[in-house]
């Protein structure tokens, strides 16, 4: 009925009340104002790298601000369309009302995701890196499995997948894996899902068809750009070149163009085999590197750099931060929120919003 969306409607108004406060609209205007001064000053372009930094901050305000002012028109819009249809007693308007608040509470939802990412590095790119974990080939089919996961969420989400380096597995699955999630936000979406995967089936590679349980490790840092306070002396790095392994054609077969880099000082190894290039593989690798010693001095501000892997050094039984059951039952469980879901497909589907979206609200319950 037409009364009941009138407390649907009420309720996303004063939802509109808080975006609008959590949002800064106010501020995001005074600060749009400043950036177009700087903009419109004589020799802004002389800098050209700090001019498009400006420009893209300036498009990030614009843009926030802009999609407020459109969610409040519509707001507004299904509002005196409510009231039309009361007025004239016109039940047939109720499927585009029913349509258009729904629509907006959808908008909404996402919107008040967005902003509890507050993170220094929460808008950043992220480096995703998978490694199976205890359960041989089955594991390794496992971590293929998750890297399908997180591909397809990773392009729902709009963000751009780009694989840095692959090891496939012995048999079958993939020993490890990297990767990166290009967007707005991807490192503050991604964080969640950091920790060990823990899964239950009946292997497919267990002919007397038994129950198998597996782990992966997901490790997620932030893609830093190259004007942080990071800096990495070529001194102390060791550079190899292979040849690429796995499928990739004549010309990656037959050229040494895989980089795999060295950190002397901490240890760290990053490699990468995706490009024909090694002159690309090896600027991947400076950018896997860099965002890594930049979680590194990060973790060191809290614990001593012997303890930085602990969250990852176990791969095994009781160390799992969620679960992912297809056998006996169906059930993925987040062990941090308990957040779960039945639909398993819809999961290794790619569809794990839920879950980050019940991971940050935790975490900002938890620091208030």
């Amino acid at each position: 009925m037409l009364a009941d969306w009138k407390k649907e409607i009420e309720n996303l108004k004063l939802r509109l009340a808080d975006l609008r406060v959590s949002l800064d609209v106010a501020g995001r205007h005074v600060k749009i104002g400043r950036l177009e001064e700087e903009l419109n000053k004589p020799g802004f372009w002389d800098d050209p790298v700090s001019a498009q930094k400006i420009m893209q901050e300036l498009a990030r305000e614009k843009d926030k601000v802009a999609l407020y002012e459109q969610l409040q028109t519509e707001l507004e819009d299904t509002s005196t369309l409510w009231e039309l249809a009361v007025e004239e007693d016109d039940t047939s308007l109720e499927e585009d009302i029913e349509k258009s608040v729904k629509g907006l509470q959808t908008r909404f939802s996402n919107l008040e995701l967005e902003i509890l990412l507050s993170g220094p590095y929460d808008q950043n790119n992220a480096i995703i890196t998978l490694h199976a974990g205890a359960g041989g080939t089955e594991a390794q089919d496992w971590v293929q499995m998750l890297y399908r996961m997180y591909v397809r969420w990773g392009e729902r989400r709009g963000f751009k997948v780009e694989t840095l380096d692959l090891l496939p597995g012995d048999e079958a699955g993939i020993k490890s894996a990297t990767f990166s999630l290009a967007g707005e936000n991807a490192y503050g979406y991604a964080k969640s899902e950091k920790g060990v995967h823990r899964l239950v089936r009946i292997s497919p590679f267990d002919a007397s068809g038994r129950r198998h349980t597996s782990f992966a490790s997901v490790d997620v840092i932030p893609e830093v750009t190259e004007d942080t306070e990071i800096t990495i002396d070529s001194e102390d790095l060791k550079v190899d070149t292979y040849r690429s392994g796995g499928a990739g054609g004549q010309h990656v077969n037959k050229t040494d163009s895989a980089v795999r880099i060295t950190h002397i000082p901490t240890g760290i190894i990053v490699q990468c085999q995706s490009e024909r290039s090694q002159i690309q593989n090896r600027a991947y690798c400076m950018r896997v590197l860099q965002a890594k010693l930049l979680e590194l001095k990060r973790k060191q501000q809290e614990e001593e750099i012997s303890e930085v892997r602990g969250e990852l050094n176990d791969i095994a039984w009781g160390s799992q931060i969620r679960s992912y059951v297809f056998h006996p039952y169906s059930m993925v469980k987040d062990h941090r929120t308990n957040y779960e879901t039945g639909n398993v497909n819809s999961v290794m589907d790619g569809e794990i919003d839920d879950f980050v979206s019940a991971f940050l609200q935790q975490n900002i319950s938890q620091n208030q």
